[in-house]
């Protein structure tokens, strides 16, 4: 029997994230539970995508928006801390997108790849796989990055050292570590844990 087949009781969906508009595709596979808030999916994300968690974030399904309100910025957005994935994603197939920093627009496209029982001695939130790099924060967003990687490649280019200043040394947009990735979701699993 497939250890992810659908039950009546606890599920897991399996997602796929790609970020839109980077070729080669910046993507990953994940699986968290289907009751996961979409806050804390997006602290999630932040993790799986290695992103920073500095600016602000917005799921978008179905015509509705989800982030986290603020009378301050006129836009009428439903609070991420109380809709469930499974609310806004409830079937296979299903897709949806999650913005994260509105200066640079990070756009993020989320398929449902399945949904199913969680593994026995299966512990959720868990990343699969994935391939590149993700962009450093408050690059520019995709045009931004795209010249980022043109400067890195040419060291004779007059921008190259102040840009490897700014990225500490080094970037290697190329590599992902499937590993440390699992090790920071393993501390989300904990603080989840204490948190009750």
């Amino acid at each position: 029997m497939d250890p992810m087949s659908q039950s009546a009781g606890r599920t897991v969906h399996q997602l796929r994230v790609t970020l839109v508009g980077i070729a080669p595709p910046i993507w990953r596979q994940f699986q968290v539970e289907s009751d996961t808030t979409l806050y804390r999916l997006h602290q999630i994300l932040q993790i799986v995508m290695g992103l920073e968690n500095y600016h602000l974030y917005q799921f978008t399904a179905g015509g509705t928006e989800y982030g986290e309100p603020d009378p301050d910025f006129g836009m009428p957005v439903r609070s991420s801390r109380t809709v469930r994935l499974s609310q806004i994603a409830p079937s296979r197939r299903n897709k949806f997108l999650y913005v994260y920093d509105f200066g640079d627009n990070w756009e993020h496209e989320i398929l449902v790849e399945r949904i199913g029982s969680p593994e026995v001695g299966g512990r959720y939130p868990v990343c699969l796989a994935g391939e590149r790099a993700c962009p450093p924060e408050d690059c520019g967003g995709v045009w931004g990055y795209t010249d980022l990687l043109e400067i890195i490649r040419s060291p004779d280019d007059e921008r190259y050292e102040e840009m490897m200043e700014w990225l500490g040394g080094s970037f290697d947009p190329e590599r992902f570590d499937l590993e440390a990735v699992n090790r920071d979701l393993r501390r989300i699993r904990t603080v989840l844990k204490t948190r009750g």
